[in-house]
């Protein structure tokens, strides 16, 4: 098994709204692409302060199912078109488990 974790913080100004809307369309992700085994993300439970304010974990079976991924073109839009607007800071890790 292979994952994949990312972190994000949020530009000063990113509203409920745009939030609620990351979650939501990361959670289709796994409908358009079947590689895809586990995905959960999330909000940061707001518990101990400097943490980053949101999270993805992602496993796949397989590097190669997680390029598949990493790469898909409906992934790549929404990275660009609803993410990357407000986006601060991203730090991301993958390995095997």
């Amino acid at each position: 098994m292979f994952r994949h974790v990312v972190l994000f913080t949020w530009v000063a100004g990113t509203t409920e709204e745009q939030k609620a809307e990351v979650e939501a369309g990361l959670k289709e992700l796994p409908a358009a692409i079947p590689e895809i085994r586990a995905y959960h993300v999330g909000g940061d439970a707001g518990l101990d302060p400097g943490n980053y304010e949101f999270a993805i974990v992602a496993d796949f079976d397989s590097v190669e199912d997680y390029l598949v991924y990493r790469d898909h073109p409906v992934h790549r839009a929404f990275i660009a078109e609803v993410i990357r607007p407000i986006l601060a800071n991203r730090v991301a890790v993958q390995h095997s488990f």
